[in-house]
């Protein structure tokens, strides 16, 4: 499994939300629990995952709207939101955190 090396990513350590985060990739690809469980900030998905898929990414959106009561629009996601497992993470914090306000 490929890391991003060069460019510094952030996520949160441990959190509830990344807990959930990891549940919802997990069964939103059907990936094994131990190695979602090893995926750090530095893991890449998008393009080296092959289960996330363009049709993957709309399903976890929407997991993701539901499990955590948020709305993801068009504009808030980019190529970058997905490009690791950190920043994806960084992404979700950000949008709980807009949410409580």
């Amino acid at each position: 499994m490929r890391t991003t090396k060069d460019r510094k990513v952030k996520g949160a350590h441990g959190t509830p939300a990344e807990a959930a985060l990891r549940a919802a990739l997990q069964d939103v690809l059907g990936l094994d629990a131990a190695r979602v469980a090893a995926f750090d900030d530095a893991t890449l998905l998008f393009g080296d995952l092959p289960e996330l898929d363009s049709m993957a990414v709309a399903t976890l959106l929407t997991d993701l709207e539901d499990r955590f009561d948020i709305i993801i629009d068009d504009d808030d996601i980019d190529a970058e939101t997905f490009e690791s497992f950190g920043n994806l993470s960084a992404f979700l914090q950000r949008k709980l955190a807009d949410r409580a306000g």
